[in-house]
């Protein structure tokens, strides 16, 4: 009660129920507002996808007298191929190791170019194909049995 006697004390808002998963009400997150108000705008590219579509973007190039329109990047490639082959060592280094990375990835076992299965795989497959091949005999008996009582019946 308070000092006149007539009301009960009245809670201050910041005690009411305030503790574990049940913050005060003016530290909650409003509705419609953002937590990180000032964080990365939408619409915006990171890093990797702004270097795929710069790299894919076209431009003209003159090759043997006529113009030709190439990716950024097959344009790069043949810059460097050239200086590779004019002689120019960090760009034959550059691209001996681009080489060698891109066959690493075509020859990964299990690719998406050259499927191999190993032996237990191939044991596993059998195994299921003779499963499917063994309940197809089965239902293939169970209709000749029940076209049999249908014909009884």
């Amino acid at each position: 009660m308070s000092a006149n006697g007539d009301k009960p004390d009245a809670m201050p808002e910041s005690t009411k129920s305030v503790g574990y998963c049940t913050p005060s009400e003016a530290t909650r997150f409003k509705k419609g507002v953002s937590g990180n108000p000032k964080g990365r705008p939408k619409g915006s590219l990171n890093v990797a996808t702004a270097l795929t579509k710069t790299l894919r973007e076209r431009v003209v190039i003159n090759e043997h007298g006529q113009r030709k329109t190439v990716t950024k990047l097959e344009a790069a490639l043949k810059q460097l191929v050239n200086k590779a082959a004019s002689g120019e060592l960090p760009a034959l280094r550059q691209l001996i190791e681009l080489a060698r990375d891109a066959e690493a990835r075509q020859n990964v076992p299990g690719g998406q170019n050259n499927p191999i299965l190993n032996e237990l795989d191939k044991e596993v497959m059998d195994g299921i194909l003779k499963h499917f091949q063994g309940t197809e005999q089965e239902a293939q008996e169970l209709r000749k049995d029940s076209d049999g009582d249908n014909e009884r019946g």
